[in-house]
């Protein structure tokens, strides 16, 4: 019985190996020409560390004074993400021709200019903070929103993974934001373009395309898509502006969809929920949609008031 189990399995691994070699996309094997997922998500935490630095310490880590906190952490990061970029950069067929070196000594340069932006993007995150706790009445304090709120988390992930995409860096920046998506079910495409003031409420399910601009001072709700008007282009499109822009100081309610790259929602407009827009909305205007009917009947409709406990009268409300 023993021996026919292995035999079994050495039939099933031999019928793997075999398909294997088929030559798919899939069945690619080359493990150390891919970007480590584990890595560039220990990258995302220690970026999280230095933009908040009081919230996300490491407590692996013993220092005396912020200034070696911050460079044995930024140095950690860009080691890590320098060689991660390294990998990814192999992958863009204008760099077949560079050698290790080249590539190794391009990477570092991605890396420093990544660092460049930090404060940029803690300035930007700063009044994320500030828009979410003016937007949010159920806010307790501002250090409830950093530990607390995953539109916040998602948006510094995206701005951090943004200043990467503009930078060139490929792959890394979208593994970012999918740990985000996936965390706190906001898929922001690194490539969009977030102004300050950015106020996610709630989140679940917003989903913004990856040639999207957003003004300042924009508000955004559960469930909003976005989103490109048609996608059967493929790979045409690539590089052609799918996805609408939103001015400034625009609010978005839940479940509205926003779609196509001519799509302008001009400067105060308020687009109301599951509002589905295909064209241009001038600035200031309302967008609602009319609610439908509602036809509500109470069980006690079809019961005789003397069948009715005297006890429970006060729900017969016909």
């Amino acid at each position: 019985m023993h021996n026919k189990i292995e035999d079994e399995i050495k039939d099933i691994v031999n019928s793997i190996l075999e398909d294997y070699e088929t030559d798919r996309t899939i069945d690619t094997i080359e493990l150390f020409d891919q970007p480590d997922t584990e890595v560039v998500a220990d990258i995302t935490k220690k970026l999280l560390n230095i933009v908040y630095p009081g919230y996300y310490r490491d407590k692996s880590y013993r220092f005396y004074n912020d200034d070696s906190r911050l460079t044995v952490i930024i140095e950690d990061v860009i080691f890590n993400l320098t060689k991660q970029i390294s990998i990814v950069l192999r992958q863009l067929p204008e760099n077949a021709s560079l050698n290790q070196t080249e590539i190794e000594q391009r990477a570092k340069q991605m890396s420093l200019e990544f660092f460049k932006q930090i404060p940029k993007i803690r300035e930007y995150t700063e009044t994320d903070v500030l828009a979410t706790f003016d937007g949010d009445p159920a806010a307790f304090n501002k250090n409830e929103i950093i530990l607390c709120y995953p539109g916040l988390y998602a948006i510094t992930i995206n701005r951090l993974a943004h200043e990467m995409f503009q930078i060139g860096i490929p792959i890394i920046p979208r593994m970012m934001t999918e740990q985000a998506h996936s965390k706190t079910g906001i898929d922001i495409h690194p490539g969009a373009t977030l102004g300050k003031y950015f106020f996610i409420d709630h989140g679940t399910g917003i989903v913004v395309g990856e040639t999207t601009i957003i003004g300042d001072y924009v508000k955004v709700y559960q469930g909003v898509t976005i989103g490109a008007l048609s996608t059967r282009g493929g790979q045409r499109l690539k590089g052609v502006k799918r996805h609408p822009t939103i001015e400034d100081h625009v609010t978005i309610y839940a479940g509205a969809s926003i779609l196509g790259g001519e799509t302008v929602i001009g400067r105060g407009a308020v687009i109301g929920s599951n509002a589905f827009i295909t064209k241009s909305v001038e600035p200031g205007v309302t967008v609602s949609i009319k609610n439908q009917q509602l036809d509500m009947k109470s069980k006690y409709d079809y019961i005789e008031a003397s069948e009715l406990n005297p006890e429970e009268n006060w729900f017969y409300t016909i």
